[in-house]
Formats: C-alpha cells, sequence, structure tokens
C-alpha cells in the first residue's frame, strides 16, 4: 500500500452520495480556483456557486454519463475531501470508445504526496475496465499538471491559443492530450458505466 493510500480512500460517488458530498467538493474547487488552477470559474467562484454546480452534475452521473472519484482523507484528516477526478463518457454511436478526463483536482494541502497520480490511475484503469480504449483531456498549457500528464504516459497532441481564461480572466492556451488504453473494442458500450464503486 502506497503512502498516498495509507492517508486516503478514493471512491467512486453514485447520484446520491455526489449530492452529499457537494458541499465538500465546493471547497476544494474553490481551493483550487483560488490557487490559480484554470477549471471553468474566475477567481470570484464563491462556495454556494461551486456546490450548485457539483449538484447539477447529480443527472449525468445517474445516468452513468460521468464518473466521479474522491480521495477522502483519514487519521486528522478524516472524511475530508482532499482529491477528485471525473470522466465524462461519449454517448454518440461513433464515439462510445473514447472519453474525456475531467476536473483532476487536489487540496493545496495534499499536493506533492502523489495523490494526482493516484486519482489519474484510477480513472484511466476504470475507464479502461468500461470498454474506454481511447481518454483525451485539455489543460492549461505551461502548468504543472502538463508534466503529470506526461510522466503518465499521456502524448501531447497540440496546443491551442487563448482556449480560456485563468482565473484572473486572462486568455491562455490549452494544450491537449490523449492516451491510450487496453485492447477493449471500438464502439463497444461501457459496462461499468453508472454503477458506483466502493
Amino acid at each position: 500500500m502506497s503512502s498516498v493510500a495509507t492517508r486516503t480512500r478514493v471512491a467512486r460517488l453514485d447520484a446520491a452520495q455526489l449530492h452529499a458530498s457537494a458541499d465538500a467538493l465546493a471547497d476544494l474547487l474553490v481551493d483550487t480556483v483560488r490557487g490559480g488552477n484554470s477549471l471553468g470559474f474566475l477567481a470570484d467562484l464563491d462556495r454556494a456557486t461551486a456546490a450548485a454546480w457539483w449538484r447539477g452534475l447529480g443527472p449525468a452521473v445517474g445516468e452513468g454519463r460521468l464518473a466521479v472519484w474522491v480521495a477522502r482523507g483519514e487519521g486528522v484528516d478524516a472524511g475530508r475531501v482532499m482529491g477528485t477526478v471525473g470522466v465524462a463518457f461519449v454517448d454518440k454511436p461513433n464515439g462510445r470508445h473514447r472519453a474525456e478526463l475531467v476536473k483532476l483536482m487536489v487540496h493545496h494541502s495534499a499536493r506533492g504526496r502523489g495523490l494526482a497520480r493516484a486519482l489519474l490511475t484510477v480513472a484511466e484503469e476504470a475507464a479502461a475496465q468500461a470498454g474506454v480504449t481511447l481518454l483525451v483531456l485539455d489543460t492549461e498549457t505551461g502548468s504543472p499538471a502538463e508534466s503529470l500528464y506526461e510522466r503518465a504516459g499521456w502524448t501531447r497532441s497540440g496546443t491551442i491559443p487563448d482556449y480560456a481564461t485563468d482565473p484572473s480572466g486572462t486568455p491562455r492556451p490549452t494544450t491537449l492530450f490523449h492516451k491510450r488504453l487496453g485492447a477493449g473494442r471500438t464502439g463497444a458500450e461501457p459496462s461499468r458505466r453508472g454503477r458506483a464503486e466502493r
């Protein structure tokens, strides 16, 4: 068991669990955005707006279109949400072999311990088990996340200038990555979507 595993427990959330965890996930999202990370929100993001955003994902989670995992602290951080990651599945018939890695976040107090890599591995393995053979993602160019994905075997696909603003509102380029997974069948319907793993 890794040192990360001894301090956190990673679990997939069903829709009810996501709703119940929305406030804790909101704290994580606000912390991440205020730390300068580009996640689709600006620096004035408040906890209530963040919690509402998480709750709004409930239908997608319930229908299996989105899988969300959380890492909760143990010991002195027992129950606290320290990180999260999601996988958004494609529901179009010609794209069911691919999915998008979304909203990989680690609380500032838990960084540098391998938690981001652990969450990334959980998401990759679950996507492969669901029949996904291609994962894609985008991240702010020049961010620490770029080196994380490269070390984890992701391939840089290209860069788009001024794709999104950072939390301060400044347009920034975005780097696209992809990663091929396992030997699943192209076009196969994922077999584990919508099933919460505990």
